[in-house]
């Protein structure tokens, strides 16, 4: 006999284990005015969403880290994106001079649509994608560059 809703069970996975590709997401760019979506993605670069609270030690050491290897992640664009608001992210920016990066992006999520797409528990998270945008693979905590350069490589 067949469970109540198991033809159901689809529909509850989370939308990145049925949708592969980047997700549709409109996120605030620093500007407070436009918005970043798949579309200003670089067409032949791998893509590392990383979604972090300025506040977050873990967040704020990852970045660190990325940050001192900069050079090891010049194929991939780093979105990062945060739902805290907006003055904090700045500073945060700001802080760790990401706007000198042209393959790091800050984003504010101010539709909160990136925590339920992903069904995030903990931060930092990270999803990874190939140079085709799809989705290769993705974690919930703090991560290694080599682990993260690993994932990037699949």
């Amino acid at each position: 006999m067949t469970p109540a809703g198991y033809s159901q069970a689809d529909s509850t996975l989370a939308p990145y284990k049925r949708f592969h590709g980047f997700p549709p997401a409109k996120l605030l760019l620093p500007d407070s005015s436009s918005y970043f979506t798949k579309n200003d993605l670089p067409k032949k670069s791998k893509v590392m969403i990383l979604l972090f609270n300025p506040g977050c030690e873990h967040c704020r050491h990852e970045t660190d880290e990325i940050i001192k290897q900069i050079d090891r992640f010049s194929e991939v664009q780093i979105v990062m994106a945060t739902f805290m608001p907006f003055d904090t992210m700045m500073v945060f920016r700001k802080e760790f001079k990401l706007a000198e990066y042209k393959n790091i992006t800050v984003v504010k999520d101010v539709h909160f649509f990136l925590p339920a797409f992903y069904q995030i528990r903990n931060l930092p998270f990270q999803a990874f994608y190939n140079r085709e945008k799809e989705l290769i693979s993705v974690f919930e905590g703090s991560m290694s560059i080599e682990k993260m350069l690993a994932e990037l490589n699949k």
